[in-house]
């Protein structure tokens, strides 16, 4: 009788001394790092996700929408930043093969083949980028958080139709929770006479995009072998390539040569920290969620924007309305709420790998 709660202090001995071993000896937990080093690295991680993160939000603000600029050229930024990355990841590959154990990095090698298998996804993700970015230039910094709200919501409506996943009678509300939040912030918005009703659409599509890129990535995975660094190289590969024709098409190359600050070092050199910003996301985020969780990586993000909407209007030295902020609130704690309710829901599976079947809830989409 006295065995389950003698495990679940080993269990808490383990988490808190980073033990793998959960007897708590002495022997079995000496090569295992301190508690307080792994405080420290994660913490550091955690710091450096929001740094990365945040910082990139405001150089993309800046590039795509600043009065001091004037470069009405959301496409060719979006462009710059994907060959940014395309070429990083090839001297990454390089500089990986031409030093064996210096680097651990996928070797890569152009196949077309394996560029056409990618295509589709490549298509979603060139979605997410540009509407991400044109949202971003519509809208203020303070309002891109709840602009992109919605992606939780369709996650669970592309799970169903796509997957046919249900959803449970919690999570659903949760997702009414962020939906009114998503609203009450365009009311306020509009009421403050700062709504931008493009910069609105473009974030409900870069949400929807952002789900089905989720989706589509786990379909295209094993062509890369599972690598999600041979992943990027094909998508930001493919992306520079599609980006082409539409520089063309909407003018933006024109854009270009009358643009004034073509030849500035300043300008390029923001433009490729850009680039080096959203390369650097992809493996702080994965290097967040190796040190964590996935779920603390989710409450993490949530945390994030949080702080980037509060920076966002001290930077700019707004004033928004109480019901502005509630709208806020709402989407962050809708957000959180269902993190914890699908990780809550994901650990009672795994205690109970095979429910009955009247245990399954009804209410679902």
């Amino acid at each position: 009788m006295n065995r389950a709660p003698l495990k679940r202090s080993r269990i808490l001995h383990m988490a808190l001394t980073g033990a793998s071993d959960p007897s708590g000896d002495a022997e079995a937990g000496g090569g295992q790092k301190p508690f307080l080093l792994r405080a420290v690295q994660i913490a550091l991680v955690v710091c450096l996700y929001w740094v990365i993160s945040i910082s990139m939000v405001f150089l993309n603000k800046y590039l795509l929408d600043s009065p001091s600029l004037r470069l009405d050229a959301p496409i060719f930024v979006t462009f710059y930043q994907c060959l940014v990355t395309t070429l990083l990841c090839k001297g990454l590959s390089a500089l990986a093969t031409c030093c064996p154990g210096t680097l651990d990095f996928p070797t890569l090698h152009l196949d077309l083949g394996v560029a056409r298998s990618v295509l589709p996804l490549s298509l979603v993700f060139i979605g997410m980028i540009t509407f991400n970015n044109l949202c971003l230039k519509y809208v203020g910094v303070a309002f891109y958080n709840v602009g992109r709200s919605l992606t939780t919501v369709f996650n669970v409506l592309l799970s169903y139709l796509l997957l046919k996943h249900t959803t449970s009678f919690y999570a659903l509300l949760t997702c009414g929770v962020i939906i009114g939040g998503f609203w009450l912030g365009v009311d306020q918005e509009g009421a403050e006479g700062t709504l931008s009703l493009a910069g609105t659409v473009f974030g409900v599509l870069a949400s929807l995009c952002v789900s089905l890129n989720a989706i589509y990535t786990k379909k295209v995975l094993p062509a890369v072998d599972g690598s999600i660094w041979r992943l990027t190289f094909y998508n930001n590969l493919n992306a520079c390539v599609l980006f082409l024709p539409l520089l063309l098409l909407l003018g933006e190359l024109q854009a270009l040569r009358d643009f004034a600050q073509l030849g500035s070092a300043h300008f390029w050199g923001m433009m490729t920290l850009g680039g080096l910003f959203g390369f650097a996301i992809g493996y702080v985020t994965g290097l967040q969620i190796k040190f964590t969780s996935p779920l603390t990586h989710n409450v993490s993000g949530t945390a994030k924007a949080c702080a980037q909407t509060v920076l966002a209007v001290l930077y700019y030295e707004e004033t928004k309305s109480f019901l502005w902020w509630t709208s806020n609130l709402m989407v962050l704690g809708g957000s959180s709420a269902y993190t914890w309710v699908r990780g809550w829901e994901m650990q009672k599976v795994q205690h109970d790998p095979s429910p009955k079947e009247s245990e399954k809830s009804a209410m679902g989409v």
